[in-house]
Order: structure tokens, then sequence, then C-alpha cells
């Protein structure tokens, strides 16, 4: 049977998509407590949260609801982008957190299955699945963010090994990690697009500091990384040497359906704003009503847009270059709207507790998981085919 690119073929005993939905939501039902709901909620890496989230994260996996994208072989459920939509919207309607290792689960791992040896197959996915060991990833510098091509921690050969020197920063959960996917210069003559390599490196390894970054939020959310003279074995080089960048370019996506968690998250604010609102009698203020309508539409139209996009990955098609882009810009707006509406229409009240939190936070929209600048110019290049 000739499967279309981007379809998985679907096993003979694989359930239905209402089967799947109804045994996440028993699932849930009957694992999921307050306190989990509660950490997650939390936005922080606070550590009495952070214990609460990765016991509940080895609870996820071992009932195999970590991943359900991944591969069976790997501890997922081999899930079609339905399943994925129904995983992400039931957790999303719970109130259940993801695992611990968001960016390990969605980018590093796809990685390492990919283009990763045996060995790191069987000794990273396991445990970065459970949360038993928590990932960073080691890209942006301070003279090279949204461009990772820029980079210049340094990686020299040496007996059997490679010397890392440089920094790396806005790290998330730098300050916990066990591991990093860190991504540094091993030919400094090659173009810049060139010469990059990707290392997996255990950050016990003597020379690592890591210096914890505090927002203006007041969390430590981000931290520093400093590599001094750093000796990490050749077995951690992940891929080719000197072809990291297409390790970091790997898009083998067993979360295809990964775009819809950012209007599902919106949605699920947006409810709460509305919950709070309504303890406060109706909204009278017809600026206020217009800016809630409106809201209310961005976060709408990124549903329909996802689900369009979704749609195409069904029959066979490959995602579109520009909506991830497009639907990181939206979220980036809607976030910010978000978190001052919600002090405008609450007032003083607002400015104290969680969506004091969300104000502070909100921001940092713009530039977390890419900036605003570099996604528009990928919607002008690629989209609208404008010149550089």
């Amino acid at each position: 049977m000739t499967v279309p690119r981007g379809v998985r073929p679907v096993a003979e005993d694989a359930p239905s998509l209402p089967e799947f939905r109804t045994a996440l939501a028993e699932w849930l039902a009957s694992n999921l407590t307050s306190d989990v709901v509660e950490a997650g909620r939390a936005h922080d890496e606070d550590d009495e949260h952070l214990s609460v989230l990765r016991t509940w994260n080895a609870r996820l996996a071992d009932g195999g609801w970590a991943a359900p994208s991944w591969p069976a072989r790997y501890g997922g459920r081999d899930a079609d982008v339905d399943q994925q939509i129904a995983y992400l919207e039931e957790m999303s309607r719970a109130g259940a957190p993801g695992p611990v290792n968001t960016i390990g689960v969605s980018n590093i791992a796809p990685a390492i299955m990919a283009l990763g040896s045996a060995q790191q197959k069987e000794r990273f996915l396991r445990p970065m699945l459970r949360g038993d060991e928590i990932w960073s990833q080691g890209m942006s510098e301070p003279d090279a963010g949204s461009d990772l091509a820029s980079l210049r921690t340094s990686a020299r050969p040496e007996d059997g090994a490679f010397v890392v020197n440089g920094q790396k920063t806005w790290n998330s959960l730098g300050r916990f990690a066990d591991w990093c996917q860190l991504y540094v210069r091993t030919d400094p003559d090659a173009p810049k697009h060139r010469g990059i390599s990707c290392l997996l490196v255990d950050m016990t390894t003597p020379g690592i500091s890591v210096r914890p970054l505090r927002t203006m939020s007041g969390d430590f959310i981000f931290s520093e990384l400093f590599f001094d003279e750093v000796m990490v074995p050749e077995s951690a080089l992940l891929g080719e040497l000197n072809n990291g960048w297409k390790v970091a370019m790997t898009t083998l996506s067993h979360e295809r359906a990964g775009v819809a968690r950012m209007h599902l998250s919106l949605g699920e604010q947006f409810d709460e704003l509305l919950d709070a609102v309504r303890t406060r009698g109706p909204v009278t203020d017809q600026l206020h009503r217009d800016r809630l309508a409106a809201l209310y539409t961005s976060i709408a139209c990124m549903r329909y847009a996802t689900t369009w996009e979704l749609a195409k990955v069904r029959s066979g098609g490959e995602p579109s270059a520009t909506m991830g882009s497009l639907t990181k810009l939206s979220w980036a707006r809607a976030t910010q709207e978000l978190a001052e509406l919600a002090v405008s229409i609450l007032g003083p009240a607002a400015l104290m507790g969680r969506w004091a939190k969300n104000l502070a936070l909100s921001p940092s929209a713009s530039i977390a998981g890419g900036t605003g600048d570099i996604n528009r110019n990928i919607v002008a290049e690629h989209g609208l085919g404008l010149p550089r």
C-alpha cells in the first residue's frame, strides 16, 4: 500500500477517534488531581511545582499519554492528526499539563529519532518522555538570537572529544536541566549556515556554569549557560559533523497538530477572563465589549486557520511554510491583548496574582520561539514572494 507523504498508515487495531477521545477523558478523570492542574497553571519554574509536574509526567508516560504522536516503539501511540487534535483538546479541557520536557518531546526527540544512533535513542528517549531527565536547548546566544547561523559557541576536536567554549542565553529549564541539545560551531571557516554541529551534553560535565535570569514577572524561567573548556565525548554528536543545521531544521514532526496548542491555550485563558468578568456583573462599557468580541474573533480565526491547515496534512499534503509564522504572530498579538484587556476590565484587582503575572509575561510573546520580525520576514518572503 502506498501511503501519501505526511500520513501514517493506520494499524488495523487502532482505536477509532471517539474511542481514543473517550479513553483519554476517562484516564484523566481517574488520574488528574487539582494540585497537578494548579502546578501546570503556575507558569513558573518553582521547585515545588516542578516536582509535582515531574511526578505527573511519569504517570502520563506510564499510561501512554505523554506523547501520543510518538511512534509506539518509543512510548507513544502512533496517533494520527485527528487523534493529536483530540488529545490536545481533551488535555486543555481538563486543564491537564503535558510533559515537563515540552521542547524535548516536540523538538529534540524527533531529531534523535530521525538522526540519532541506536545507542542515543535507547539512552535518551524513554527518560526524556517520563521526565526522569530534564532537557534544555542551547541555541540562542547574546549575539545570535533568531539568527541561529550566527552562533559563536565553539567546539574543537581534541583526543576523541570536543572541547566547548562559549555562552548560551534564554535557556528554558536551564537551571534544572540534566541534558542540553547544544548547537556549536565546529568549522569556523565554513559559511555560517555550515560548520555547525549538534551535541547532546551532560550538564554535570565540569566547566559548565548556569546563571538563572529573573524576568520582570519575577520568575526564573530562563538561564544563561557558560562553557569553559568543557570536554564532550565524540559519541555525543547528533547527526553528522558540521551538519547541525540539518538537525535544527528537522521537522519530522510527530506532532503535526502542535500549532493547535496556541489557540487552545488562548481559548482557555479567554474563558477564564470571561468567568472573572461575569462575577462582576454585565459588561456595560462598549469599548470593553468590542475588545472582547474582537479577541474572541482573533482566537476563532486561529482555530479555523489551524483546522484548514491540518486538513491538508490529513489528506497527504505538506504543511504551509508560512502557517507556523502566521499562527505565532496571531498568538503573540492575542496574548498581549488578552493580558491588557484583563487589567482594563477587572481594574486594580487584576494587578495582583494571575492576571498581573500574565501582563508582565505578555511582552515576551513577541520574541518567544522566534521574534515577530523574523516571522513577518518568513511570511513576506516565502508566503508572498517578496524580495529580502
